[in-house]
């Protein structure tokens, strides 16, 4: 990798950047100074535009076709990066794409609830388990693997905490629990849950802890039941947690710590849903 691109990667990485950002958005750069064969102060604006005409006629090296629009666009934020950081250390004096403009890629929507469709399900639960289904995933945002690894033993009602000890990549985190979820998740556990042999919080019918696969089946007819007919899966409870707690105005760090993720650029992904959605519903 050229030098330049490295060095790129240790500025990312003291930012704090996730890893496949800091894979990717490197080589990016990389192969852009492999394309102009340039010194950094030699780079115009015309050198830019070039790559993003190469980039656009450049076959698919792993499948049949062009690049994608988004995979190009990665490499028009990474050279904006690049170049803002070298105008920034005073390496540069001009910055060679400030003045470019190129087309948004069009993105796949992320399917997310209303917070009214989120009340109609709540309304058409017919059981326990079911309104305790949608608090652990949608009230506390757990993942799905979190969900199907929650114990009892995880729940603290009087503190109205929940443990997250088997999170992605082993991180351990706390969530807080509203009164409503706090009532739904005890009310579940002292009325409703039959475990046989199991710490398991969500147990099915023969009290053995509940697969994934089981757990969106019942979500799927809790939604029948509301009359919604959006894609949704257990995941996109976490995504509607995640959207309406920024519409309600908590703070991109609170989500990330309620969310579980490493990286805040992870979190912030849910800022363009959520401001998305509400152009759409207003």
């Amino acid at each position: 990798m050229n030098l330049q691109s490295l060095y790129f990667q240790t500025h990312l990485t003291n930012l704090g950047y996730s890893k496949s950002t800091l894979r990717m958005l490197p080589a990016c750069i990389n192969a852009f100074l492999s394309f102009t064969q340039k010194k950094i102060h030699d780079i115009n604006p015309e050198d830019i535009q070039s790559f993003h005409n190469h980039l656009q006629e450049r076959p698919n090296k792993k499948r049949f076709g062009g690049l994608s629009d988004s995979y190009i666009q990665h490499h028009i934020y990474a050279m904006r990066l690049f170049f803002q950081w070298k105008i920034d250390s005073g390496e540069l004096n001009s910055n060679p794409i400030s003045g470019l403009h190129f087309p948004s890629p069009q993105q796949s929507k992320k399917e997310i609830l209303t917070q009214q469709e989120v009340k109609q399900l709540y309304n058409y639960c017919h059981s326990l388990q079911e309104r305790a289904l949608l608090s652990v995933f949608y009230g506390c945002g757990l993942r799905r693997s979190e969900g199907e690894a929650l114990d009892l033993r995880d729940l603290h009602f009087v503190k109205q905490m929940l443990y997250v000890r088997s999170g992605k990549n082993g991180r351990w985190r706390a969530v807080p629990m509203s009164d409503k979820v706090t009532e739904d998740l005890e009310r579940y556990s002292l009325y409703s849950r039959i475990p046989k042999g199991t710490n398991a919080f969500f147990c099915n019918s023969r009290g053995q802890r509940m697969s994934g696969v089981s757990m969106n089946r019942m979500l799927h007819k809790i939604l029948d039941r509301a009359g919604i007919r959006k894609k949704i899966s257990l995941h996109h409870l976490r995504h509607s947690i995640a959207s309406h707690l920024l519409e309600n105005g908590l703070s991109a760090e609170y989500v990330r710590n309620f969310l579980g993720h490493k990286h805040l650029d992870t979190t912030q992904i849910y800022t363009q849903i959520s401001q998305q959605q509400l152009d759409t519903w207003n």
